[in-house]
């Protein structure tokens, strides 16, 4: 928090497209299944998970929980609100370091057919909190997150 101890929060929304080189029903299992999902989500190498969960069901949620090497503790939490199978997931979730409580977002995926491949949107709506965090920063980290999603889909497709 800064040296103030003031409050704030910045309200944003990115949008981003990726084209993937896999039939919709692949993705689709990337994005729900527990064990898939496990091969590409996550913080990686460096990262130490403490706590990890995946419910995939319209109340169902995630955990993932841990500390990157050297560095902070990480916990994100997330609920879904909505899936539509083979077309949309809309969850909500919160990420908190070393339990200060950096946002809150509203996220959506929707795919669809594209070719022999699939288009996929996700838009994230977010409250970032406290300046603790940026909308340039958790955009990169999505990016990061869907390059592991297409390099996952890549090795089993």
């Amino acid at each position: 928090m800064n040296e103030l101890n003031e409050r704030s929060q910045i309200h944003a929304t990115f949008v981003i497209e990726r084209d993937l080189d896999a039939p919709p029903d692949h993705v689709w299992h990337a994005l729900s299944d527990s064990d898939a999902r496990d091969q590409w989500f996550g913080g990686g190498p460096t990262f130490d998970t403490q706590e990890k969960s995946h419910d995939f069901r319209v109340g169902g949620g995630a955990i993932e929980d841990g500390r990157w090497h050297d560095g902070p503790r990480s916990r994100f939490e997330s609920t879904y609100t909505d899936i539509v199978a083979q077309q949309r997931i809309v969850f909500t979730y919160d990420i908190w370091v070393d339990d200060q409580h950096l946002s809150t977002s509203l996220t959506t995926i929707a795919i669809e057919a594209e070719g022999d491949g699939t288009s996929l949107t996700y838009t994230e709506q977010g409250v970032h909190f406290d300046g603790l965090d940026s909308t340039e920063g958790r955009e990169q980290g999505t990016r990061g997150i869907l390059d592991q999603l297409s390099n996952y889909l890549n090795k089993v497709h």
